[in-house]
């Protein structure tokens, strides 16, 4: 399976390689899956976005933004991740804790697949890096990331939300969501 990569029932979430990128951009930096994210990116940005998540998994505290395939198939289908929430906008109760996100190409929605990769790289973080507490961060225009929030367990936090000025006003104000780790065994 390879070092840093995890597994669920149907997918694999590898390290972020080079190899990503011709996919990036051809099924991720698209206007549907990108609208909620401040809109489609340059391919040097998305070329200079994945160097820094190929770097980041590398360093002892960096983020970690998985590539997800399917198990059978050898098919990439869309990327989870653990980040250090840095947003300028955000509340100082914000700053630097670890958030999760999650983005999949459109042709792999609605089929449980970022639900299940979020549980993965969620178990990750509160098992292997043994996090208190994970963020998620979306608006109310994304209404699917808000149903998997709740799916997931997520309590929303309307006291912590803000306009972030990096997105666009129909996508603001940004909903903050924090999820407990589940106590642990004796």
């Amino acid at each position: 399976m390879g070092e840093g990569a995890l597994a669920t029932a149907r997918l694999i979430l590898r390290p972020p390689v080079a190899e990503d990128l011709p996919w990036l951009l051809a099924a991720m930096n698209t206007e549907s899956v990108m609208r909620h994210l401040a809109g489609v990116r340059t391919a040097h940005e998305v070329e200079e976005g994945l160097a820094a998540d190929i770097a980041a998994f590398a360093a002892p505290d960096g983020h970690r933004r998985w590539t997800v395939w399917l198990r059978d198939a050898e098919e990439r289908v869309g990327r989870v991740g653990l980040f250090h929430l840095r947003s300028p906008a955000a509340p100082p109760a914000l700053q630097g804790q670890r958030e999760i996100g999650w983005t999949f190409a459109q042709s792999h929605w609605g089929k449980g697949y970022a639900t299940e990769a979020a549980e993965g790289a969620l178990g990750f973080a509160f098992g292997m890096l043994g996090l208190p507490r994970i963020w998620s961060q979306t608006s109310e225009s994304n209404a699917g990331s808000t149903r998997m929030m709740h799916r997931l367990g997520f309590t929303f936090r309307p006291e912590l939300g803000y306009v972030d000025p990096d997105y666009p006003p129909q996508d603001n104000p940004t909903t903050v969501w924090s999820l407990d780790a589940p106590p642990r065994k004796p």
